[in-house]
């Protein structure tokens, strides 16, 4: 369900140069969003704040840049989900300075207003999500379930934002209720499955999810303060990190990192967000490992309802594709679907 409401700051923080991290009273969206999608946030909080002498428009002073006319902020800005919080009705979004709308963002304060549209888009969605099923997993024939062994999440720079939510869902794990079935062959060949609860009309009777998928964060940045961007480290998960200068963990890309590790820890999916560069990198190793995964594309948008069709991206093959809307139809692709020019 896609609502508006004008969200309270709950708290608004630093967290890297340029790049801060905003938590929103928002429990509409909080209940609603899923890893991936997006917010369209209104960064003039629909006030006009400020109209000196002389200045040609209304419009709000923000340090360093003087005063910011409304015509700057007529459009809204597309900012991925960091994490939510359903139980508090929070929702988080990381995002960097880059011009008037987010420097006039990066002004508000706890307590202060803004007003939000979301959740927008379409996000990460590994084969096999049912309803009711408290993880991710494939339906096996016969056998219900089967819940993927070992994900790979693989980020770059503020391509991170969509991932944390992602890896915190993922390795949540799964009800106290659940219990194994040891008298249940697995079909993949693989012992202990645990988790397999009786659910009515599921196909064997079982929907089997692992009690705590493995799940791998691959994060690269160009220096390790970038690294600081997501708080990965509270989380049950496999950490790797990699420096484009070698100031923390691998000393290259994150790409390179990843096909040197699942050499010898293999995983069976993988979801990404990240510089065009590194997905288009990461599309070619998926290709030659012959492994699926989903990729979050980044593309400037105007209105993030797939009506002004300017986030356009080519999806298909390379002979045969068609465009398609990162704001509406995305921003999460099948990585084999991506068609890079």
């Amino acid at each position: 369900m896609t609502c508006i409401t004008d969200a309270k700051v709950i708290s608004h923080r630093r967290v890297a140069a340029g790049c801060r991290r905003l938590v929103l009273a928002a429990p509409d969206i909080a209940r609603a969003v899923k890893p991936g999608q997006f917010l369209h946030v209104r960064c003039d909080g629909g006030t006009h704040a400020g109209y000196p002498r002389g200045a040609p428009t209304r419009g709000t002073h923000v340090s360093g840049l003087g005063w910011v006319g409304s015509a700057d902020l007529l459009l809204r800005r597309p900012l991925s989900v960091y994490d939510a919080d359903r139980e508090r009705g929070t929702v988080t979004i990381l995002y960097r300075v880059v011009g008037r709308g987010t420097a006039l963002l990066a002004e508000k304060r706890t307590g202060g207003r803004v007003n939000v549209l979301g959740p927008l888009g379409r996000g990460f969605e590994p084969p096999g999500y049912p309803r009711g099923v408290p993880t991710w997993g494939t339906h096996v024939s016969g056998s219900g379930w089967v819940g993927h062994r070992r994900v790979a999440i693989v980020g770059g720079g503020l391509g991170v934002a969509p991932l944390f939510f992602l890896a915190r869902e993922l390795s949540a794990g799964v009800s106290e209720d659940a219990r194994p079935d040891p008298t249940r062959p697995d079909p993949l060949g693989v012992p202990a499955l645990a988790g397999r609860v009786p659910r009515a009309g599921a196909p064997g009777g079982y929907p089997r999810v692992p009690a705590r998928p493995a799940v791998a964060v691959f994060q690269g940045a160009r220096t390790a303060p970038e690294l600081d961007l997501a708080d990965f480290s509270v989380l049950p998960v496999d950490l790797f990190t990699a420096t484009d200068d070698g100031s923390r963990g691998y000393a290259g890309s994150v790409v390179e990192l990843f096909l040197d590790t699942v050499c010898h820890e293999p995983v069976d999916w993988v979801s990404a967000a990240g510089p065009p560069g590194m997905l288009r990198a990461l599309a070619g190793a998926l290709q030659t490992l012959g492994l699926p995964g989903e990729f979050s594309l980044e593309e400037r948008m105007g209105c993030g309802i797939g009506a002004c069709v300017c986030c356009s991206c080519r999806i298909g093959t390379p002979e045969r594709w068609e465009y398609r809307r990162v704001c509406a139809d995305g921003p999460v692709f099948p990585a084999r679907e991506v068609v890079w020019e």
